[in-house]
């Protein structure tokens, strides 16, 4: 830990660090005859391993072998950080570069290397560690972002614009040689230093990487006055070439055409990508060597762009045969501030079945705690053992499979035959509130995950069955399901359970309307195949009366009656939310002609409204009466009493706008 080697006598700290130090480092001639526990570890003191400060504010990382602490506000800069209900996994447990790359489910998984100084990881292997990280053994290494080169003085900017490739007044990365017009990405011009998005994103170079290289003047070619070439791992290039010298960030690249080798870093290099050796041929005076240099390159690209995909394939086939990843659980794992409630058992309702009943509480039982959907308790219920409602506590769910299905994934079948109101399993996760739901559904959105697993209970607490769940997780989206959810008293704590519609034989899927209740899905197209299917989840599915208006109309139609028949125009609603602009799941206004549509949070609802719904837009901001007067940007609107002064003429259009503007 104090001079970054590696070594022989090397002794361990007992303590929660779980570093390494060697024994001269220490100043120790031998090993200690006692426990050793270093000096951080006995103030209890340790140093954030992000921000290098000290203090006893900092929390550990919940690996047991790992010993890394960090302030909270530092650990949750990283993406790659993971929080659980015992802390979090700090970012040395997930592959950056997979992250970087939108792979989750593979971020997480398999052998990393881990740099010393920051908190980076990578898997092993060339396909994920940057080029330029230097190994200080085999699982440790020390990453290219510690390089002592000042990048900002040492990198080449091309000479045209990333975007449009042509030239003029461009901005210029202090970190690689990107260069772009401002106009092609749509801001001013800034002062000072800038970096692009790929370098403040943290995005590295790789081994194996086709790339344009700057060194010197080497190889000008009129307009070129860059290479192509391959990044190579240093231990793969000859002995004379690894011995040249070098520091921390920079590596070996082969130049294609005259097969020369050198060191370089990123402020000299940047990607080749396909369709670079049309472009370069397309310039004037080139000569022998590039014309061979550009053949190689384009060859090498679509042998690696071939090997990547022959890779990917064979990863998705055999990904196709097992579910993605997740870890099963039985009951709700607290994430956070949430608490499970837990009842006195005197608060606990007692029911009026017997145990001399024929079914004490069961499906068809007269049973008081069952009508109100509470479950019995085994201590206050007077049925005793043979009560048969406590298919929550004692788990008894149907024996089911999953499947894989043709369009939607996977899926959830009964292996026997269930009946109408007989409880099917319940749905559980980790319990996360309002806010670590909104932080979950950003970063998916962030790294493109479109599956979401997340299921409101009340206003702020949502079952989140994504990384942790049972076979529930698996259960379908159906307009005609043959399932439902309801929300369940167990104990004194509010659970959810899925419960048959109808009498559901063996081998059947089973599957339930995610309507709006399940977070996170945008408008995404539905593909139940059901009669009465709305196209889109989330999107009320068509009742048995406009179905049977449809197929009247469709048969009128097949008739070719001379008489047209006027059928009611569908009302068409806006795709954006008329209180933030953005897209996404929308509850749409029901009252006629308007066509104002919002998001849930936007309106502070965490369940579509039951019924014929009318939007904030018609009543009135002060006192709730029928509005006469509306804003033509937001929701707000005004009665006949306080319209007075409360809208003016827009500058932009003349339309009325309120106060928030004008």
């Amino acid at each position: 830990k104090i001079c970054e080697s590696s070594g022989e006598s090397l002794v361990s700290c007992e303590g929660e660090c779980c570093s390494v130090f060697h024994l001269e480092c220490l100043g120790l001639k031998s090993m200690p005859d006692e426990k050793f526990i270093c000096t951080e570890c006995k103030n209890g003191e340790h140093t954030c391993f992000s921000c290098k400060l000290p203090g006893k504010d900092v929390k550990r990382c919940s690996v047991n072998t790992c010993g890394k602490f960090y302030h909270e506000a530092c650990v949750r800069k990283f993406a790659t950080a993971l929080f659980e209900s015992r802390g979090f996994r700090c970012p040395q447990h997930c592959c950056t570069a997979c992250s970087m790359d939108k792979d989750i489910h593979k971020a997480s998984k398999g052998r990393m290397v881990r740099c010393f100084r920051c908190p980076i990881a990578y898997h092993s292997g060339d396909g994920c560690i940057a080029a330029g990280s230097l190994f200080v053994s085999s699982h440790i290494l020390i990453c290219s972002n510690h390089s002592k080169r000042n990048h900002s003085s040492s990198a080449v900017n091309v000479g045209f614009c990333f975007v449009c490739a042509r030239g003029g007044k461009l901005l210029c990365c202090e970190s690689c040689p990107a260069s772009f017009h401002p106009e092609c990405l749509n801001i001013e011009m800034p002062e000072g230093c800038w970096n692009c998005n790929d370098c403040k994103a943290g995005k590295k170079l790789r081994y194996k990487q086709i790339v344009w290289v700057k060194l010197g003047n080497y190889r000008r070619v009129r307009y070129f006055w860059w290479w192509p070439a391959e990044i190579c791992n240093p231990r793969s290039v000859p002995l004379n070439i690894q011995g040249l010298k070098h520091d921390i960030g920079d590596f070996p690249v082969f130049f294609f055409g005259s097969h020369d080798y050198y060191w370089v870093h990123q402020g000299r290099v940047f990607p080749y990508v396909e369709g670079d050796k049309s472009f370069a041929e397309g310039q004037t005076s080139i000569n022998k060597t590039f014309k061979k240099a550009l053949e190689e390159a384009a060859k090498r690209f679509q042998e690696l762009k071939a090997q990547r995909e022959s890779k990917e394939a064979l990863e998705i086939e055999r990904n196709s045969r097992k579910p993605p990843p997740y870890k099963h659980i039985k009951s709700n794992k607290v994430i956070g501030k949430v608490q499970i409630q837990v009842a006195d058992l005197s608060e606990i309702p007692r029911c009026n079945c017997k145990p001399s009943d024929e079914n004490p509480c069961g499906l068809e039982s007269e049973c008081l705690n069952r009508m109100l959907q509470y479950e019995c308790h085994p201590q206050v219920c007077p049925a005793g053992e043979r009560c048969q409602n406590q298919c929550f506590t004692k788990r008894l769910y149907p024996d089911a499979e999953i499947i894989k299905t043709d369009r939607r994934g996977w899926g959830l079948r009964t292996k026997r035959s269930i009946k109408k109101g007989e409880f099917v399993n319940e749905y559980v996760g980790e319990l996360i509130d309002e806010e670590e739901c909104r932080l979950r559904i950003k970063r998916a959105h962030e790294n493109s995950v479109t599956n979401f697993y997340m299921l409101t209970v009340t206003k702020d607490r949502i079952i989140d069955a994504g990384p942790k769940g049972n076979y529930s997780r698996f259960m379908n989206h159906s307009c005609n399901p043959n399932c439902e959810t309801q929300k369940w008293t167990v104990n004194g704590d509010i659970r959810v359970g899925l419960f048959a519609l109808c009498d559901i034989p063996a081998g059947m899927e089973l599957t339930f309307n995610y309507n709006l209740d399940c977070l996170g899905n945008g408008r995404t197209e539905c593909h139940c195949g059901a009669e009465n299917c709305s196209g889109f989840l989330g999107v009320r599915p068509k009742t048995a009366f406009a179905t049977a208006n449809e197929e009247k109309v469709k048969n009128a139609k097949l008739k070719q009656k001379k008489r047209k028949i006027k059928t009611e125009q569908k009302q068409m609603h806006e795709d954006n939310c008329f209180q933030c602009g953005d897209g996404g799941e929308l509850v749409m206004c029901d009252k006629k002609d308007c066509p104002k549509a919002y998001h849930l949070l936007c309106l502070n609802l965490t369940q579509p409204p039951f019924g014929k719904w009318e939007c904030p837009w018609h009543q009135c901001d002060i006192c709730s009466n029928p509005a006469v007067s509306f804003c033509e940007f937001c929701p707000h609107s005004f009665c006949k009493d306080h319209e007075k002064g409360a809208l003016v003429a827009s500058a932009l259009d003349g339309r009325l706008c309120c106060s928030a503007h004008d």
